[in-house]
């Protein structure tokens, strides 16, 4: 395993045993960053607007399509290293 992912996978822990809520924008560009670090482009159909979670959290993965992994992850720590503990 490599530094940055042990440093990503410490950064995903400490964003899981969060207790203040870092607020939706926050929460959907970490589902972004961690989406496109651990599964690459998003794939699929956009949700209906009758699931506007599902579509909020598609919109924000597509907006880092074409990120590599590593880039990814290296967004991911530092946008967690920001959070309030």
């Amino acid at each position: 395993m490599s530094d940055l992912d042990a440093e990503f996978d410490a950064s995903v822990s400490a964003v899981n045993g969060q207790v203040k809520d870092p607020g939706t924008e926050i929460k959907l560009r970490l589902y972004a960053l961690y989406k496109q670090a651990t599964s690459g482009d998003v794939d699929g159909r956009r949700p209906g607007f009758t699931n506007p979670v599902g579509r909020a959290k598609y919109d924000s993965w597509a907006s880092v399509a074409g990120m590599p992994t590593d880039d990814a992850k290296r967004a991911y720590v530092q946008l967690a290293a920001g959070l309030p503990h």
